[in-house]
């Protein structure tokens, strides 16, 4: 039996860190529960972890509506009698809205990242709270564990490649509500811990992972990693704030960045 046996877990994504942090709570004994808009990639999430012997299942919805982010955290609690821990990495770049530099955004770029990465995990986080405070406590007298899933470019900015100012609030407003969430909740027995990454390996990452003067960047900036991060070395801090081995800690923010935010490294960018 894993350090998670019987326990659930929703996860929100179903790709990168999600995808990896499915698969290690899986082989350590718990129950998997994936919310996300994408039917492909959730369903083959699904498949391979049951495949194991896991036992999984998933929702589709797209989390920035508040009807459908209730409905699949009703579905998880449906499916499996209990929400024992919230995983919330699902987000994205704000670039496809026009994200950028503020004094360029619009407030409809403004708008949807926020909504895509800080109203997405509000509205899931609110739900998942109003399940875990009607459950029993567990024989540790926890009744949950909460992860919000931030970045490093919340704090430690790289105008030179990174200058998504709506992107970058976003993940700040993830930062304050794990703070804030944690200070009210612990009396109920619930912990919220934050998980702020540097640059992964993930889908989303897609474009730096393209660009040979990021790649570059982060193989000085990310020294530890040699560049990207693997998302499994996500997960497993994921796995760590989600089990017992962390059942004093609450309203801190994890970071993993292989050096990112302690390493003095600027974008070598040519000259024309």
């Amino acid at each position: 039996m894993g350090r998670l046996a019987e326990r659930t877990f929703l996860i929100t994504g179903s790709t990168g860190i999600a995808g990896a942090a499915a698969a290690i709570i899986a082989a350590e004994g718990g129950r998997v529960f994936v919310a996300s808009k994408t039917e492909a990639h959730s369903a083959e999430l699904v498949d391979r972890l049951r495949a194991t012997g896991a036992e999984a299942a998933y929702a589709m919805a797209d989390l920035t509506d508040e009807a459908q982010a209730n409905a699949a955290v009703a579905a998880c609690q449906a499916r499996f009698g209990r929400i024992d821990g919230l995983l919330s990495v699902a987000g994205g770049s704000g670039r496809p809205f026009g994200d950028g530099p503020v004094h360029t955004l619009t407030g409809e770029a403004w708008d949807q990242t926020l909504a895509l990465n800080a109203r997405s995990q509000a509205l899931v986080l609110a739900a998942v709270l109003r399940t875990m405070l009607e459950q029993t406590p567990d024989a540790q007298g926890s009744r949950g564990t909460v992860v919000l899933v931030s970045s490093v470019l919340a704090t430690d900015p790289v105008p030179g490649l990174f200058a998504t100012h709506a992107y970058a609030a976003s993940k700040g407003a993830i930062d304050a509500l794990v703070r804030t969430t944690a200070a009210t909740y612990a009396q109920h027995g619930i912990r919220v811990n934050g998980l702020a990454c540097a640059l992964t390996d993930t889908p989303m990452a897609a474009r730096a992972a393209d660009d040979h003067v990021t790649v570059e960047f982060a193989a000085r900036k990310q020294p530890l990693a040699g560049g990207l991060i693997d998302p499994y070395d996500v997960a497993q801090a994921a796995r760590f704030l989600l089990s017992d081995e962390s059942a004093m800690i609450t309203g801190q923010r994890l970071v993993v960045d292989a050096g990112w935010s302690v390493t003095a490294a600027e974008p070598r960018v040519a000259t024309p």
